[in-house]
């Protein structure tokens, strides 16, 4: 069995916001798979259902993003899996908007949901699927940032890189964190950069 959490805040007034893109993917995935049934369990909404022939648990913590492990840690607990069956989609500033990457495990790089599951889940090993939502604009201050919407421009691309991250979830199931990391990690901007940089050492 796998854990897919999506973080997020919970309530009608948070659902648009970049703070809850980690929410509209595992609501995608729901639909995705004609999943409808919820239930509330450890201040959770938790989901059931099956990529392939593994069982999935789909988790919408109901905490607050800051206290995200509150409602993750226990639930691994219940179900008696490791961080390594957990899989968290978060909102990153760090990338733009609608650019998407799938990690292993890593440190909190300062997002407090994810600091709280490494607190709750006693470990970093957990896959962590980021979906970016850029950086605040001048004078905005990060909060003011994250629980704001999207602008129109921004939201078609997060809404396009929520539809290219479903197929990227099953893969990790089906397939395994590595073979999605080849297959759905972005691979164009490295060679572009590359290019750039010959380009200016060639001028």
């Amino acid at each position: 069995m796998k854990l897919i959490v999506g973080l997020g805040n919970p309530g009608n007034e948070y659902a648009k916001t970049r703070h809850n893109v980690g929410f509209m993917l595992v609501d995608a995935l729901a639909d995705h798979l004609n999943i409808t049934l919820w239930k509330d369990k450890f201040n959770a909404k938790i989901a059931e259902g099956r990529i392939g022939s593994e069982k999935i648990l789909l988790v919408k913590p109901q905490t607050y993003m800051n206290n995200s492990g509150e409602a993750v840690g226990p639930l691994m607990r219940w179900y008696k899996l490791e961080p390594e069956d957990v899989i968290v989609a978060h909102d990153d500033m760090d990338i733009p908007a609608g650019t998407i990457r799938i990690r292993k495990k890593g440190s909190s790089g300062g997002h407090n949901g994810i600091k709280s599951l490494i607190s709750h889940l006693g470990s970093e090993n957990f896959a962590r699927v980021r979906l970016g939502i850029g950086r605040p604009l001048p004078g905005w201050s990060v909060v003011n940032h994250v629980l704001a919407p999207f602008p129109a421009e921004d939201k078609q691309a997060v809404d396009e890189a929520v539809k290219y991250l479903i197929p990227a979830v099953e893969c990790i199931i089906t397939d395994g964190l590595d073979v999605a990391m080849n297959k759905y990690n972005p691979k164009k901007q490295k060679k572009q950069k590359i290019k750039q940089e010959e380009g200016v050492q060639n001028g």
